[in-house]
């Protein structure tokens, strides 16, 4: 099985193109930032930077709604190839072929995290049914009156 589960942030803007022919096909390109589970040390890289590719539907999808920064979560599967260089070199590549990738976060998150240097969450309006120390998204529900009638499913 060749199974594939990232998530990650563009480094840059996807580098699209169209093949040439009759059947003209969307080629996506891209590399995603992929944080590494371990806590860092000293002077040492905390992220994986993974070559993606993506064809089709998909990369019109990378082409129309990804930029640099954005952050997915992305499925597909690892494929290997190799081609001569100028110099008459072997070259082995590696790449990610994303077969489907999905929002992250919210469009304002990203937008956020672009522009912020310190990289904090934005937080959800202060309303009825929100408070301003839970994440977006999150909503502050009433404790039940009775113990009694709070029970879960599995208790």
């Amino acid at each position: 099985m060749n199974k594939v589960i990232l998530m990650g942030r563009l480094t840059r803007d996807p580098e699209v193109r169209y093949t040439e022919g009759q059947g003209s096909n969307c080629v996506a390109r891209f590399t995603l930032a992929v944080d590494r589970r371990q806590a860092r040390q000293e002077n040492a890289q905390n992220a994986d930077f993974i070559s993606c590719v993506s064809f089709g539907k998909t990369a019109e999808f990378a082409d129309k709604y990804l930029h640099k920064g954005t952050k997915i979560a992305a499925t597909g599967r690892i494929q290997t190839g190799s081609y001569m260089n100028r110099e008459g070199q072997k070259v082995y590549t590696t790449d990610v072929v994303v077969e489907e990738a999905e929002f992250a976060e919210s469009k304002n998150a990203t937008a956020e995290y672009n522009s912020s240097s310190s990289r904090t969450v934005s937080r959800a309006p202060v309303e009825q049914g929100y408070r301003d120390d839970l994440p977006q998204g999150f909503v502050d529900l009433p404790a039940p009156e009775d113990d009694d009638d709070f029970k879960l499913p599995f208790m």
